[in-house]
């Protein structure tokens, strides 16, 4: 979804494109109200841009005011985005890229998360999203999951730090899945999948996740993201830098072989 002053800015204006069309076509806004089934000072919110317009009072709204579809249209501008604003860049070279490489050390990268996991994860974030923004984003990533079968031609690499191989997200069912999940995904010949234990390569592995790629035009790109905010790399002597950090911290994991034991055993001692 995109950020909350851009989620305002789109409430706002659809709001008042209602408001504009009711006035102009002598509709009260207590019918309106009484003809989509909410209270009166609910519709002055979503007029006012304080709630999110619903679906059912646009449509009504353009029923009672003529609107032949115009009102209904700004449905579009409401529904929320797959991914935050603030990696969607990323996001758009990822699709295209030719090589991948990510560390994560307290979360399951995005593209080897099980549903459940996905969905226990955002369902979480703080402050809460609603219900159809949680559902988009679940929907997003796992669209996104996609390109590690559909681009068999593409090298995915991934490093995962020990801690988030055992944080309970979702519970221990939803965990125990997720393992498995992780073994599965790692049989594809595209993928590498590499756990960093304890211990190992501590000082650089504890600075954050990092996520490399290169595009079809040989541009290599460094991405570092944070809980509220992240950054894409293109300028070289950064990229190198983060690049040689991921090289570290991937010299000191263990090997995919190694890594699938190494997991297995942690889902067992669940």
């Amino acid at each position: 979804m995109a950020t909350s002053t851009e989620t305002n800015l789109a409430w706002r204006y659809c709001g008042s494109q209602i408001k504009m069309w009711r006035t102009e076509a002598g509709v009260d806004r207590e019918i309106l109200a009484k003809e989509a089934g909410y209270g009166c000072e609910y519709v002055k919110s979503m007029e006012n841009g304080r709630r999110k317009p619903t679906l059912r009072l646009l449509q009504i709204a353009d029923q009672l005011c003529g609107a032949g579809g115009k009102i209904v249209a700004a449905q579009e501008y409401l529904r929320p985005e797959a991914h935050p604003q603030r990696s969607q860049e990323y996001m758009a070279l990822e699709k295209d890229a030719i090589a991948v490489g990510v560390y994560q050390p307290l979360l399951i990268p995005g593209l080897l998360q099980a549903s459940d996991y996905a969905k226990a994860l955002i369902g979480a974030s703080s402050p809460p999203l609603d219900d159809e923004t949680v559902e988009e984003r679940v929907a997003g990533r796992l669209k996104r999951q996609e390109a590690l079968t559909a681009r068999p031609g593409v090298m995915f690499s991934f490093v995962v730090f020990e801690a988030a191989l055992r944080t309970e997200v979702g519970g221990p069912a939803v965990m125990q899945r997720q393992l498995q999940h992780l073994l599965n995904v790692g049989e594809l010949r595209n993928v590498s999948i590499q756990a960093l234990p304890f211990g190992r390569a501590y000082g650089v592995a504890l600075n954050g996740a990092i996520a490399l790629l290169e595009t079809a035009d040989h541009e290599h790109y460094a991405y570092v993201e944070g809980p509220e905010t992240s950054t894409l790399y293109a300028d070289p002597d950064k990229v190198s830098a983060l690049t040689r950090s991921h090289d570290m911290i991937r010299m000191h994991a263990l090997s995919p072989e190694e890594s699938a034991e190494f997991i297995r055993k942690v889902a067992e001692a669940r």
